[in-house]
């Protein structure tokens, strides 16, 4: 298997392992600070204090709009958990990407050196 493929399968795995730990551990309601603040402005569809996270609000009332009242808390939350999976995804990309260039770059160095040298 070569390495793209093999990343994308890991970053899903990564993806899935993450979505069950912070769904599985997610709050039923609200909880303290902002998070009643949130849920409360994204079902509303207000607007929240600064900065407000307008993204996060609209995407927050398309998931509790398919819910009942009682259940926009739990919608939230959730998609709250997959937002913060999805980061986690994309921060192993990044990492592996920039990993991947740095180690790259040290064998083409060392290999440029080694060819440099038996050139002489």
């Amino acid at each position: 298997m070569d390495y793209k493929k093999l990343n994308i399968i890991t970053g899903w795995l990564v993806f899935l392992v993450a979505s069950w730990t912070y769904i599985a551990t997610i709050e039923p309601t609200s909880s303290f600070w902002d998070c009643g603040e949130f849920i409360a402005t994204a079902y509303k569809l207000e607007v929240g204090h600064p900065p407000g996270a307008p993204l996060f609000m609209i995407l927050a009332r398309v998931a509790s709009s398919f819910v009942s009242t009682e259940n926009v808390p739990m919608a939230v939350n959730v998609l709250s958990a997959l937002a913060s999976a999805f980061t986690i995804l994309f921060l192993f990309w990044s990492i592996t990407h920039m990993a991947h260039k740095v180690g790259y770059a040290r064998q083409h160095r060392a290999h440029d050196r080694q060819h440099h040298r038996s050139s002489r």
